[in-house]
Parts: structure tokens; C-alpha cells; sequence
């Protein structure tokens, strides 16, 4: 089957928001508009197409990205519209991996908020190219220039505004579009669908003068052919300074910002011009790069075992060998999993074989799947640019590379954050633990943000998240999609320890052979506090033939299991690095088991000797409040050990920002609604560890005592 539509008319586009600045709106009136659904569904209705899961329904909230696709312009336009808590960040981590560019959609009410800010940081890691969009014009306090500045400011970014809002808040009515120097109006009879063009209102003719010669000077400052007709006073046209947006929207120069108000119908259309204009196709942005790998029947080899990578590129066609990257993993009641992919090069039909270079293992794939949120098409084919779901794969996970096997390589994985939250889970009956399990464990593989754990000690199943409505989802969703009945314990902290000095231990694991054969290993590492951030570091410094090279990764697996309980209260040890100095072999009693364990006893031994100290998660906390209560909220955090980090005015309303331990936060949404007659609202996201001050640590460490 032929390509429905050539690479440079491809957009694979995520929309991207803080939570309620309306990102679902807004894809569902693209939705609309392009003809792909013949009625808007409305997020407060729960009829939203892409919040299709119950959970996203009830709530009024994305929870997990799902993917559509639709056609403006003879363009295709792949969207992914992502969730804007902070709870499910990594759906847009793991989807801006994937994605060419970005719609960052922003209150005209709130601005940049803090999940704004977060996604956008995640999306400046990745170099991807973003157009803004102004929602909520229409709302009370709207502000377009307070929300550009605030862009500008917080954001470290260049917005180029190309439309101006004629009129705000309830007089709201349409746009200036500053390239061609015309108003447009909405037609609320056909829903938005229709719209026309006419004058520019008198009062905004001077304005739009001003913010177009604005365009002109900001574009000079990137591109030489615009600066030549500035200096020189020759008029620019409008395709010149279309062409111009997209090469400095492409190099990150700029950021074209639109305006307008999704549930008001207004202002879409022109949004989706500035999608195709200035957003890249797959063939615009660098040829992806991995590392070669070559297969044999133990798997993979690569630089991973000692040997230098070697990089290879792969650019975006159809003629290129195939690659592509897992992003997601999503349970499915019917094909038992979807695999979600990016192709990045190359073509691959339904039933071949393709290879998991991640793990060396061929797998073939059942069918390929156009998503449409949690509707699909079959396809018969799939290529270069695409995002698709596969059905039929069985052993691949999240961040795994599908490929050719005649030319294998492994794209760059996915890093996903630490939970910062857990709970007890246990089956009202005996019978429904294996069920729990596998359910558990089907829900792990989908959210890489979510783990699963037993509790050594009481034997208990910890499941850990990245906040309280995370976890609320997780039981939500196993006891309507799985069937498992569940009690379930209240919230805990997931603590970590690290340590304060450096300390060496001596590990020594030796058994005299009796009827069989010995077992020896001597062992000593050096510990010392690592950079904050840092993890789990190893270095091998031993002397030459003291032990053995082959037994080096025993050592350092030893070293990296010694981690998992620390010696305050068994939680695990982060940012410490960790030396081999010192060991003694044996010619014939030495293994890796014997190594492996006495590299553990050394470690934790070096670990108990360090001073080892309690962390805790300190969350950045963001309350919006009206002036009257700010004192009331702002001692309440106080109360709760929070630094306060700032004061600020948004709109009508006081922003106050302060950075607060997870432990004092569970049950806050109750306090600031009572204190504040319920006109406060929150967010709050992780922002670092801290050291746990003395005089809670016994209580931490020993709550029965």
C-alpha cells in the first residue's frame, strides 16, 4: 500500500499544558475542524474523544496521552494530546521523546504555570520546536501581553506574537492576524467551523502596526535575509516572513505565539495553519542516531560490554533501514498490549519479522494500528514518520528499539523519574493474590513511573507513584479494568538515605570445601557522598591481579544490590559512589557469586560506617488564593515546615511559592479549601530531596516506638 501522504506533509505534533489550560478543548475542536469527528465533545460533558478512559471522564482531567490523527491542508497531522497534571508528567516525557513538535497551550488567565513550566523544560531537553497558543480569552482576568511576558520571563524563551486579541474576557469577538494585516471573526451558529475575514478594528489599526514591524525587527535578529530588507527599508511579504517564522521557529530561535478560545470556538483554525507553517516535518529535524549492535545468540552486543559504540545515523525515509522506538506499552482488553512506535526510518509490513534490539530477540508483529484514541484502524503497512500501535509483541517494553535485522542499532532510551509516594496493597482473599500480581504487574510495564515492591520486613506489596491521585488511579483501575478486590493502606513517604562521610569496608565471603567446592572472595570498597542527582556510581581502582578481571561485574553487582536497603530504615541509598581498592582470589575456590556477595558485605559495611543520613521529598507547592486569605495559607504552610519562596501577583488573585516536605502535604487539598471558603486552588510537584531534620528521625525510623 502506497504512503496516504508524503514526509514533508507530516506533522507529528504533541499538545502540552498546565492542567486545565485546555489542551483537551482545544484537540477536540482540531478534531472537529478537520472533519474527523462530526460533533465536539466536551471534558465537563465526560464526552471528551481523547479522555476516553472512565477514570478521565469522572475527573474532567487527561490522565494518559493518547494518540489521534487528522489532515489540514493536505497535511497528515499525528497528535498526541498529553495529560497537564503533574502526577502523569511522564506521559509527556516519554511522548516528547517521540513527537516533532509542540502546541504549548497556555491559560490567558494563569499563563505560565507551574506544569507549564515543567513540560516546557522537559521539551527544551529534547530541542523540540513549539508554537504557543493563548487559550481562555474569553475568561475573566484574561491578559494576552501579561501572558507573553510571563513566557519571556519565566520561560527564558522568545515568543513571537503573529495576532493580537480584539477585545477580552466577555468582549472577546476574534484576531488580528499581524502578517496579513486582517481581522477574523467567528461564526457561532456553525460552531466556529465558519469564520471571516474584514478590517482591522480602529482602535487596534496603531497596535497592529507596531506588533508587525515588532515581527519584522525580532526576525532580523535570526535571519539574514530579513535583516538585509530591514536595513536596506524594503518591504518584506508575507510569505517572505512566513518562511522566515518557520526556519527560526525550526532553529529554536523564536516561539510564534497564537491566541484565541477553544471552548468559545474561536481562533483554532489559525492555529492549525501555524502547525503546518512553522512546525517540522519528520525530514526537518536531524537524523536520529544509535548505537550499532551486533547479534549473536546471547543477545546484543554492544558498547555496554566493553566495547567502543559505534554510531550510526538514520534519516527520515522510506528507503532507510527500519527503526523505530517503543514509547508506550498500553493494556488492552482485547489484543492483551498495544506497543505504541515512533518510525523513524525505513518501511515494515503486518506479520514480519522485526528485531528487539534491545533484548536480541525477533519478534513478529500481529497487525499495525492507526490509534484514534481508543477507537483504531487497521493498516497494512507502516512508514518513515509514523506513530502507530503493534499488536502481537510480546517481550518488548517501553524504550525498547524495533528494527531491522539485517541492520540493527539501539535508539536512546527513556529516563523516567523515582516515585516519591507509596501504599500497601493487599487481596481481600487468598485466592485473588496471583491476580493481583499479574494485574500489578501489567500496570508496571504500561507506566514506567510506577513500581512495584515487598516489603521485606512485613512481607507486605508496596506500590509506589508520583503522588496520591496517581496511586488513586492505579486501585481505581484495578478494580474495574482488572476485577481485584483490594484493600489498600494510607499513603507513606518514600524516603531515601544517602551518607555524609566516606568510609571503606571489608567484605569476605569464604567456605572451606566440604565434599564439594570452596567458596572464597575478599573484597574492600571505599564509599563517599556522591554530587546530588548522581545515583549509584562505580570505579574500579584495584591493582593489577589482585582479583581477577572477569570478576569485576560480580563486584560491582554486589556493590549496586548493597543499595537497595540502607541502615536507618531499610529505604534506598542514592548519590554514593563506590571504590573497589582492594581484594584478594583464589585460583580454583573464586566465582561470581562468591565475589558478588562479598562485594555486598563490604559495601555495607563501608555504608554503615559513613554516617548515614534520612531523606525526604521536598515538593514545590504552588497556592493561588485570594489577597484576603494569603496570611491564613501562608502560615499553614509554615506550620507544615515549608520554606516560603515567593509572593506574587496573578491577576486578581496572590500566588504564594513555597518549597514543603510530601510528608506534611497528604490531605491538603481539604485544609486549603476550608481555610480559604474554597476559592483557593494548589499544584504541587517534586522538586529535590532533603536531609530529614533530627528531631523527626526517630519517628520516622521507629513510628511504633
Amino acid at each position: 500500500m502506497a504512503r496516504s501522504s508524503q514526509l514533508s506533509e507530516t506533522r507529528n505534533i504533541g499538545i502540552m499544558a498546565h492542567i486545565d489550560a485546555g489542551k483537551t478543548t482545544t484537540t477536540e475542536r482540531i478534531l472537529f475542524y478537520t472533519g474527523v469527528n462530526y460533533k465536539i465533545g466536551e471534558v465537563h460533558d465526560g464526552a471528551a474523544t481523547m479522555d476516553w478512559m472512565q477514570q478521565e471522564q469522572e475527573r474532567g482531567i487527561t490522565i494518559t496521552s493518547a494518540a489521534t490523527t487528522c489532515s489540514w491542508k493536505d497535511h497528515r497531522i499525528n497528535i498526541i494530546d498529553t495529560p497537564g497534571h503533574v502526577d502523569f508528567t511522564v506521559e509527556v516525557e516519554r511522548s516528547l521523546r517521540v513527537l516533532d513538535g509542540v502546541v504549548a497551550v497556555f491559560c490567558g488567565v494563569g499563563g505560565v504555570e507551574p506544569q507549564s513550566e515543567t513540560v516546557w523544560r522537559q521539551a527544551d531537553r529534547y530541542q523540540v520546536p513549539r508554537v504557543a497558543f493563548v487559550n481562555k480569552m474569553d475568561r475573566m482576568g484574561a491578559d494576552f501581553d501579561n501572558v507573553v511576558s510571563m513566557i519571556e520571563d519565566r520561560l527564558e524563551a522568545r515568543p513571537l506574537p503573529l495576532q493580537l486579541p480584539i477585545g477580552s474576557e466577555d468582549a472577546f469577538s476574534g484576531v488580528v492576524d499581524l502578517l496579513s494585516n486582517k481581522a477574523f471573526f467567528w461564526d457561532e451558529e456553525s460552531l466556529g467551523a465558519e469564520f471571516r475575514s474584514g478590517e482591522i478594528p480602529a482602535d487596534l489599526v496603531e497596535d497592529a502596526e507596531l506588533a508587525r514591524e515588532n515581527i519584522i525587527e525580532r526576525l532580523a535578529d535570526f535571519d539574514d535575509e530579513i535583516m538585509s530588507k530591514f536595513l536596506d527599508g524594503q518591504d518584506v511579504s508575507v510569505e517572505e516572513l512566513r518562511a522566515a517564522i518557520r526556519r527560526s521557529t525550526l532553529n529554536l530561535d523564536i516561539v510564534p505565539v497564537f491566541c484565541g478560545s477553544a471552548f468559545k470556538n474561536k481562533g483554532v483554525q489559525p492555529l492549525l495553519d501555524g502547525v503546518v507553517d512553522y512546525l517540522p516535518s519528520p525530514s526537518d529535524v536531524p537524523s536520529v542516531e544509535g548505537e550499532a549492535v551486533s547479534t549473536k545468540k546471547k543477545g546484543p552486543k554492544n558498547a555496554r560490554d566493553g566495547e567502543p559504540a559505534q554510531i550510526v545515523a538514520r534519516k527520515a525515509s522510506d528507503d532507510e533501514p527500519f527503526s523505530a522506538l517503543v514509547f508506550k506499552i498500553q493494556s488492552d482488553k482485547h489484543a492483551g498490549s498495544l506497543a505504541y512506535l515512533r518510525v523513524y526510518s525505513g518501511t515494515a509490513k503486518a506479520g514480519e519479522g522485526l528485531l528487539d534490539a534491545s533484548t536480541g530477540k525477533k519478534e513478529r508483529v500481529g497487525k499495525f494500528l492507526q490509534m484514534h484514541a481508543n477507537k483504531r484502524q487497521e493498516v497494512d503497512e507502516i512508514y518513515a514518520g509514523d506513530i502507530v500501535a503493534a499488536v502481537g509483541l510480546k517481550g518488548v517494553a517501553t524504550g525498547h528499539t524495533l528494527c531491522s535485522a539485517k541492520s540493527p542499532l539501539i535508539l536512546e532510551s527513556l529516563d523516567f523519574p523515582e516515585p516519591v509516594i507509596s501504599i500497601a496493597i493487599e487481596p481481600k482473599t487468598t485466592a485473588g493474590m496471583d491476580k493481583l500480581g499479574v494485574s500489578l504487574d501489567r500496570l508496571a510495564i504500561e507506566d514506567p513511573s510506577f513500581k512495584v515492591s515487598t516489603d521485606t520486613e512485613t512481607g507486605q506489596m508496596i506500590i509506589s507513584g508520583m503522588g496520591e491521585l496517581h496511586l488513586e488511579i492505579i486501585v481505581d483501575r484495578l478494580l474495574r479494568e482488572f476485577g481485584v478486590d483490594a484493600n489498600v493502606g494510607r499513603p507513606q513517604v518514600a524516603y531515601k538515605e544517602t551518607i555524609s562521610a566516606a568510609a571503606s569496608g571489608i567484605g569476605e565471603y569464604i567456605k572451606s570445601p566440604t565434599g564439594g567446592a570452596g567458596e572464597f572472595a575478599i573484597v574492600t570498597i571505599e564509599v563517599e557522598p556522591g554530587e546530588a542527582g548522581s545515583g549509584f556510581e562505580f570505579e574500579n581502582a584495584v591493582s593489577a591481579g589482585a582479583i581477577p578481571l572477569e570478576f569485576i561485574d560480580a563486584v560491582e553487582q554486589g556493590c549496586r544490590e548493597s543499595i537497595d536497603s540502607g541502615h536507618l530504615g531499610g529505604y534506598p541509598v542514592m548519590d554514593v559512589r563506590m571504590r573497589l581498592v582492594n581484594g584478594q582470589a583464589h585460583e580454583t575456590e573464586s566465582s561470581d557469586r562468591a565475589f558478588g556477595i562479598a562485594a555486598s558485605m563490604a559495601a555495607n559495611d563501608g555504608l554503615a560506617k559513613a554516617s548515614p543520613v534520612l531523606l525526604e521529598p521536598i515538593m514545590k507547592v504552588e497556592v493561588v488564593t485570594p489577597e484576603d486569605f494569603r496570611g491564613a495559607v501562608q502560615g499553614d504552610l509554615n506550620g507544615r515546615r515549608g520554606q516560603i519562596k515567593g509572593i506574587e501577583m496573578r491577576g486578581q488573585y496572590q500566588v504564594v511559592k513555597a518549597d514543603v516536605p510530601l510528608a506534611e502535604m497528604f490531605g491538603y487539598v481539604s485544609s486549603v479549601r476550608s481555610m480559604t471558603q474554597g476559592r483557593a486552588s494548589y499544584t504541587m510537584q517534586f522538586a529535590h530531596y532533603s536531609q530529614v531534620p533530627d528531631v523527626l528521625l526517630q519517628s520516622i525510623i521507629n513510628p511504633y516506638a
